[in-house]
């Protein structure tokens, strides 16, 4: 018998849910591995920390595959504790960083501010010289200019004050996301290219780490920065003069027209008709390799579209503040480029004719030929169906499509554009999903002619890593294998696997394998590669494979996460379902108290997020899902990945265009009541929903268009009319020029079918998503005279539901609602 559950939601629960976090913090052993290469790539080496607090330092061999110690660590240990008079322990070992030297069994550490030199063979120890290690951070502060491959980063504390972490935005600005105790770790997730800024509790810098896509342990040592070294720098300003490519003339812009200043001359201005709101770009100017011509953007800019927030209670004053920042909405007026060409020789411009490119939404990819007849750009036109690749004669000035990409729906341009040309500019390869699946085509681009598609199948490319043009071969990753089109069996199409062609479309070699999701982790020379992957329910696997045919060379690790496990940690729950057509599966992640009792039934509340620009359910394995801390109070909590969202094929991806509002929900409640079906705790009868920003409109959503299956709701900072939210983000999906579909879609022209109960939540100084947007669903709500609950955070910007007070609100909510009882009670 299953009985209902009414003893949750208790201040006990609250507490739990707040302690999760730390409890299930560094509860994972051997969770990722950092390897360290030696100069010819024959061997590396990487350093497992236990969950006993042992150390032990491994090497493998590529070739044989064989793993062992990288040394005996107890005659280490004997000879360090002999020549330092310290207590060395053996199995705790004071280093931390190896360094390969000439000789096969020789390696240099540094311990007590000097470098040492041990042989694995003679167990000899030598002192080489008395120095600090080098820093691993650098004093150059700056913002981050680039956005990288997704990757991971391990910070480690050896200062004798607690060190606070910091992101540096494009424009330098800190945003705060952690701080590491003395001697603790801390792992981030980040991308190769962001910087990271780590200061003390006063925020004295110690200096910043550009991460990179392999990244080894960031050990922060020493002292503050001098003062004169802790301002940040503005991002890259265009140099004052750009230079032909034989240095005898530079280009610059002076009062918005184009100059030529010779080396030896004056300068002389190449165009006039440049004026304010009109302007040539300096940033743009790309010369011929000939030095004869150059191309440059020029702009006409749209007016200004301002937003206006009121700060109601600033903290160095009693009146309210005024903040207005510049804001682009969907259907506004845009800046609008046009590639101008010049001839240096004449000082003449040569007039390029624009009727391939009428309505640009972004002209990029400028590159010149390498003999300079011609030089060739991306159009990506405004409403996102057209992408044409164009070239203009260096001469004449005549344009002609390379290629033109279209669809009826939209062209997926910031996740699934690619372009890169091959053979001097003779070949180029296109991603594109013409055939309904995300993949890769040759291009003879000297003929404007399509040579071939070279990956095909029911499944998708994700991204290049790597061409090599020499043996034209192209490195992918890709999801949607199935046991069909893999050579072991695959059970989630969001997995990600490794793979590589032949430019000819041949040889399709699948390097990885398992059921999980994989990173891989190349060696210098792309022989070998260190695959790990890992499922939400199972801890990370590592294995070293060949790069030529993916085949196992040898296991090195197996994470160890029986620690987490002993202090409760709770399984996530893998659950895939038909969706809407009884035909196609639906993939999604159940969560459940740490204290679940099979015998009794919980309310389901499903986290909602279904932007098309991604898919949302994890797939990795983590130690710590934010997902659990709502489930500790007494709730099933669900994830799902409904039609419209990213990465599955075309057909599926299509069902958002135009069409926000659907949401995947027909999708996501087939799932709900399958998983019922297998999941007797699940209580259907008290159904919650809760997202923020996408997900905050699609919460609101829900409870509109199917109140009868949702009966509570909380919408953080929601985009609810998509005609107030960020224009690229809208547009990319709802078209343009913006029409009846945008009202059909929006919160606002539905506030009268609200069923259930509704917590909405914004920032008032939300700069992400227009406050004004959840404000206009609160003026309909009350004009239907609907019952809701508002809550507006001051001072607060986007995700104003994720700060301490907010989340208190959200769990409160559905307490009250779905428990039917106080929160945080005693009982």
């Amino acid at each position: 018998m299953i009985s209902l559950l009414r003893s949750q939601g208790r201040e006990e629960d609250y507490l739990r849910a707040n302690q999760l976090r730390e409890r299930f913090r560094n509860k994972v052993f051997k969770a990722e591995i950092n390897p360290h290469w030696s100069p010819d790539n024959s061997r590396f080496w990487y350093l497992n920390r236990l969950s006993d607090g042992r150390k032990e330092f491994i090497s493998v061999n590529v070739e044989t595959g064989e793993r062992t110690p990288v040394f005996d660590h107890q005659s280490l240990a004997t000879v360090l504790s002999a020549q330092t008079g310290h207590n060395v322990d053996p199995e705790r070992l004071p280093v931390d960083q190896l360094i390969f030297s000439e000789q096969r069994n020789q390696w240099r550490f540094y311990y007590q501010e000097k470098l040492w030199q041990f042989n694995s063979v003679t167990n000899h120890l030598q002192a080489l010289a008395t120095e600090a290690p080098p820093s691993q951070l650098e004093s150059d502060i700056r913002p981050t200019q680039r956005t990288g491959e997704e990757t991971l980063v391990t910070f480690r504390n050896q200062t004798t004050t607690p060190i606070k972490l910091f992101w540096l935005d494009s424009q330098g600005h800190q945003k705060y996301y952690s701080t590491l105790k003395v001697d603790a770790d801390h792992q981030q997730h980040t991308f190769a290219g962001h910087i990271w800024l780590l200061t003390d509790l006063e925020e004295q810098h110690f200096g910043i780490y550009e991460t990179k896509r392999q990244n080894p342990l960031i050990v922060i040592t020493g002292d503050p920065l001098p003062t004169d070294e802790k301002k940040v720098k503005p991002p890259d300003a265009s140099a004052e003069v750009v230079p032909s490519p034989d240095g005898s003339v530079s280009a610059f812009i002076q009062n918005h027209n184009l100059w030529l200043r010779p080396i030896d001359n004056q300068a002389q201005q190449l165009s006039s008709d440049g004026v304010e709101g009109d302007s040539y770009n300096q940033s743009s100017i790309l010369w011929s390799p000939d030095d004869s011509k150059l191309v440059v953007s020029r702009t006409l800019l749209a007016p200004k579209h301002p937003v206006h927030l009121i700060e109601s209670s600033p903290d160095d004053q009693v009146q309210p503040k005024l903040h207005t920042f510049q804001y682009l909405k969907p259907g506004g007026q845009i800046d609008k480029p046009q590639p101008c060409l010049f001839n240096v020789a004449t000082y003449r411009q040569i007039p390029i004719a624009s009727e391939l490119f009428p309505n640009p939404w972004s002209l990029s990819h400028f590159r010149w030929a390498e003999d300079s007849s011609s030089f060739t750009f991306l159009y990506n036109q405004r409403g996102h169906q057209i992408l044409r690749l164009i070239s203009v004669d260096a001469n004449t000035g005549h344009t002609k499509p390379i290629l033109t990409e279209t669809s009826p729906t939209f062209i997926d341009y910031s996740q699934k554009m690619y372009l890169h040309w091959l053979n001097g500019g003779e070949e180029l390869i296109w991603m594109s999903e013409r055939d309904g699946w995300n993949h890769l085509y040759l291009y003879d681009a000297l003929n404007c002619q399509l040579q071939h598609q070279i990956t095909k199948g029911e499944w998708v490319v994700r991204r290049v890593d790597h061409v090599d043009p020499e043996k034209r071969q192209i490195w992918f990753q890709a999801s949607g294998l199935s046991s069909t089109n893999a050579s072991h069996p695959i059970s989630d199409p969001y997995y990600i696997h490794y793979g590589r062609i032949d430019l000819d479309g041949s040889n399709l070699v699948w390097l990885t394998s398992g059921d999980g999701t994989h990173n891989v982790q190349w060696s210098p020379d792309r022989r070998f590669l260190i695959d790990t992957w890992c499922r939400v329910n199972m801890a990370p696997v590592h294995q070293l494979r060949s790069a030529r045919d993916g085949s196992h060379v040898c296991d090195l690790e197996q994470a160890d996460w029986k620690k987490l496990l002993e202090v409760g940690w709770s399984i996530p729950r893998q659950f895939v379902s038909k969706g809407r057509d009884d035909s196609t599966d639906i993939y999604g992640v159940i969560w459940r108290p740490t204290n679940f009792d099979p015998q009794r039934k919980y309310p389901v509340i499903e986290h909602i997020y279904a932007g098309p620009h991604s898919a949302f359910v994890p797939k990795a394995f983590q130690d710590y899902y934010h997902q659990q801390e709502m489930a500790e109070l007494g709730f099933i909590i669900v994830q799902i990945d409904g039609m419209g969202t990213n990465w599955r094929s075309k057909e599926f991806h299509d069902y958002c265009w135009q069409n926000l509002r659907d949401s995947g929900f027909p999708d996501r409640i087939a799932w709900i009541r399958q998983a019922a079906k297998i999941h007797a705790e699940m209580d259907l009868s008290r159904i919650g929903i809760y997202g923020g920003s996408a997900g905050g409109q699609n919460a609101l959503s829900g409870l509109l268009h199917h109140g009868d299956f949702y009966h509570v709701g909380v919408a953080d900072c929601g985009c609810h009319d998509n005609r107030m939210d960020k224009i690229w983000w809208n547009e990319a999906w709802m078209g343009w020029p913006v029409d009846q579909h945008y009202a059909d879609n929006s919160n606002v022209t539905h506030a009268e079918k609200l069923q259930g109960k509704l917590l909405l939540v914004v920032g008032e100084l939300d700069r992400n998503v227009d406050p004004a947007s959840t404000m206009q669903v609160v003026n309909a709500l009350i004009t239907a005279d609907k019952d809701f609950d508002l809550l507006v955070i001051p001072g607060v910007g986007h995700g104003a539901v994720g700060t301490v007070y907010g989340t208190r609100r959200q769990r409160d909510f559905f307490v009250r609602h779905l428990l039917g009882k106080e929160p945080r009670s005693s009982k």
